[in-house]
């Protein structure tokens, strides 16, 4: 068992809470570093997509996580994020400038969505955005000028200036370096005053306010970040995929999205990385598995989406902190045997009276 002393403030804020955070994750920057050494060409693949959407996963995780708001239509921000950078690829600005510009013109979008719907909450909130994802759906389908509409559209290989990045070691090291900016933003962010007035906002609004909290800026500026970090995801989708199209941020995607923050633990930064192994291995799992299966169930066209479903109620009703919510108990166990208890990460929520009342 290991316990910390903590003497000052400082030490409680700072992101290595010890050296064994620091001996791990150093472990794991050498060992990602090394991936394209150690892994062939698809799973080196694979792993790029892990990053890009765990840029994606910590912006929701952000929003969902740790602002409590609750958000069907995050594909249409991904989607904002991969054509700003497919247009301004193609015609030939240089690869930071647009993906500065899809971060921000994302991000416009987020305070666009934002603002209307602070007057609504939860499942009401989720319409709202859902809504918002149909729009936008159906505005890339449409404005065929830009998008290219149905046909799709189709995007060069990402440049710095006169350095094209063309290989995929290239690329991987580029979507790493942005994912681990991304990262640390947020847990930097987590422990500043805004990050501290996201969570006061999750666990009760009315208390948040009465501390002085104002609701409507930090909620907006919230679905601003939340925004801008899957504009990134999307920008670099957009030169993974190398063409788009409309069908790829549907209400589908944005379920994905969700599904991935909801397995990998809500509240956590561990949780969206989580997520994202999550929903990229799962797919190869069930093609893998399928062939085990009886045909008239391994070449059913709905099977995965009933195994992600029957997932996603297995944690909610089994699981509900995630994936890294398992992880926590178990070291936790092994850290305090034979001291723990069952009911130790059975989260005490408590309520005031004006809460109760409304």
């Amino acid at each position: 068992m290991r316990f910390l002393f903590k003497t000052d403030y400082d030490q409680d804020i700072r992101l290595a809470r010890h050296g064994g955070h620091v001996f791990w994750y150093s472990a794991l920057m050498v060992l990602l570093v090394l991936s394209p050494w150690l892994l062939d060409e698809y799973m080196l693949a694979q792993l790029t997509m892990v990053l890009i959407y765990s840029v994606v996963g910590v912006g929701l995780m952000l929003l969902a996580g740790f602002t409590g708001q609750f958000s069907l239509g995050h594909a249409a921000f991904l989607g904002v994020g991969a054509y700003t950078q497919a247009v301004m690829t193609n015609a030939g600005i240089p690869f930071p400038v647009a993906l500065v510009a899809a971060a921000a013109l994302s991000a416009v979008v987020g305070v666009v969505v934002g603002l209307p719907a602070l007057r609504v909450k939860g499942i009401y909130l989720g319409i709202a955005t859902l809504a918002f994802g149909f729009i936008v759906e159906e505005v890339f389908a449409r404005w065929e000028s830009v998008t290219g509409g149905n046909a799709g559209l189709h995007v060069k290989a990402p440049a710095i200036f006169d350095w094209k990045l063309e290989t995929a070691t290239e690329f991987y090291f580029l979507c790493l370096a942005v994912t681990v900016l991304c990262t640390l933003a947020v847990l930097n962010l987590l422990r500043s005053p805004t990050g501290r007035a996201f969570v006061a906002i999750r666990d009760s609004e009315i208390s948040a306010q009465s501390m002085g909290i104002h609701l409507a800026r930090y909620k907006t500026l919230s679905f601003a970040i939340s925004a801008a970090m899957a504009g990134l995801g999307g920008a670099l989708y957009a030169h993974m995929i190398k063409f788009l199209s409309p069908d790829q941020f549907n209400i589908i995607q944005s379920i994905d999205l969700l599904l991935m923050v909801v397995i990998g633990g809500l509240g956590s930064v561990h949780g969206a990385f989580l997520g994202a192994i999550f929903l990229i291995s799962m797919p190869q799992l069930i093609s893998q598995v399928k062939d085990f299966l009886p045909a008239f169930i391994g070449q059913a066209p709905g099977l995965k989406a009933v195994i992600y479903g029957l997932v996603l109620i297995a944690f909610v009703l089994f699981e509900p902190l995630g994936i890294y919510g398992r992880w926590l108990k178990i070291r936790t166990w092994f850290s305090i045997f034979p001291f723990y208890r069952k009911g130790m990460f059975k989260r005490q929520k408590s309520f005031q009276k004006s809460d109760r009342l409304r």
